[in-house]
């Protein structure tokens, strides 16, 4: 039986709200320019990933797609993203287009915001792909042809949306209580719908890699490639392994040292020793498998947390209140034809926000807490709802009463 990686990676960095004091209200309406000398600076961390993760990553990538014909990936950018390095890292913009221009990697489509509009206003969410689907065209000459949503977050609905808008594929995480006795690693489809395929994330495989890789105290460390590819030689019943993962995995959220670039050389050779053995993307998965079920998620099922619900970003009463506020100007905000203001609104759209805001404990806090620029949730919290309170004001200014 023919075995396929399919190898997707995510890139993404949000306008993280600087200290942002409830008396510049009224009066500062930059919200995102941290001060030049703090780490947590958006433009310093687009400089510190881009040299940690993004120019190593796609240096070894290209080198890997040029030497071995059947390695193949897909891959993801927000729009926040590309904003960020065409303002700050034109260079490493580039080194995505060249990787892309191999001829061997395909783009997935998502919010140009990396937002959750898709579950408070559909014409936003309509929007978000649209203006991501138009930078990908633009920056990239591609049009994608299958879907992930926001934090991989995905339904019945969702799935009903894409096939209609014509992606001949949606993405999901492949959570046990979801699949119940099959596994991620077939093809299959979504209830409900006419034509569109369904990719499933093996998250204990990509989990390996994403998150247990640097640690010494897993008790598979250290992980080789050879080990690694056993695993999956080993599984019986499988067609699609489904790695899915951020891309900032490889050299910033598991450093150099770790031996994750080195894992990723070799990994590749040791797969394809075996002539049953190839890469696909994301595209090349959907035409090539048949679909073996349907499956049916009535409840919002993402990758994030041990739960795999919303619950990392609505979870808790913050949460709930600040999302729900920065939706509630939807109408009032895109009928200004503002552009500066509609697209400061749209930055606060983008749910690392609410992410920094969850008050999770253990393991899942502890995630929580690295990604955050933030001492407490509630810091996050309030110079968010500053932020969204000097959106109130400027709409007043206006005219446009709230």
């Amino acid at each position: 039986m023919k075995k396929s990686i399919v190898l997707y990676l995510h890139a993404h960095q949000p306008y993280r709200v600087k200290d942002y004091s409830v008396f510049e209200v009224g009066k500062n309406h930059d919200y995102f320019s941290w001060d030049d000398s703090d780490p947590n600076g958006n433009q310093k961390i687009i400089d510190k990933v881009s040299e940690k993760s993004y120019i190593p990553t796609n240096k070894k990538l290209i080198h890997l797609l040029k030497i071995y014909p059947d390695f193949k990936l897909s891959l993801s950018i927000t729009g926040t993203l590309i904003t960020e390095l065409e303002k700050w890292a034109p260079e490493v913009l580039q080194s995505f287009v060249d990787l892309v221009e191999t001829g061997k990697v395909e783009i997935v489509a998502e919010t140009y915001h990396h937002s959750l509009a898709f579950f408070y206003s559909l014409q936003e969410f309509e929007i978000q792909v649209r203006m991501h689907r138009e930078k990908i065209e633009s920056v990239f000459g591609q049009t994608p042809k299958v879907f992930r949503n926001t934090e991989l977050a995905y339904n019945n609905d969702l799935a009903m949306w894409a096939d209609k808008s014509g992606y001949k594929g949606i993405l999901a995480e492949g959570w046990d209580k979801v699949l119940g006795w099959r596994n991620s690693n077939h093809l299959y489809k979504p209830i409900n719908t006419q034509n569109i395929k369904l990719l499933m994330k093996n998250y204990k495989l990509s989990d390996d890699i994403a998150f247990r890789f640097g640690n010494r105290n897993w008790n598979e460390w250290p992980l080789t490639a050879d080990k690694y590819i056993n695993w999956i030689n080993d599984s019986q019943d499988s067609e699609i392994f489904n790695l899915f993962m951020d891309y900032e995995t490889f050299g910033e959220h598991q450093w150099e040292d770790t031996g994750i670039f080195d894992f990723l050389e070799n990994m590749v050779p040791i797969w394809l020793k075996d002539e049953n053995n190839t890469f696909m993307t994301v595209s090349d998965a959907i035409d090539s498998y048949k679909v073996v079920d349907t499956i049916d998620v009535p409840e919002t099922l993402t990758w994030a947390d041990t739960e795999r619900d919303l619950s990392a970003w609505l979870g808790n009463a913050m949460q709930q209140q600040a999302i729900k506020a920065i939706y509630s100007l939807s109408s009032k905000i895109l009928g200004t034809d503002d552009w500066s203001l509609i697209e400061d609104w749209r930055r606060l759209q983008t749910s690392d926000h609410f992410y920094y805001m969850c008050t999770k404990y253990f393991n899942d806090g502890d995630i929580h807490a690295y990604f955050s620029p933030y001492k407490t949730p509630y810091d996050a919290t309030i110079n968010f709802m500053n932020a969204w309170h000097d959106l109130r004001f400027r709409l007043n200014e206006k005219g446009i009463e709230i």
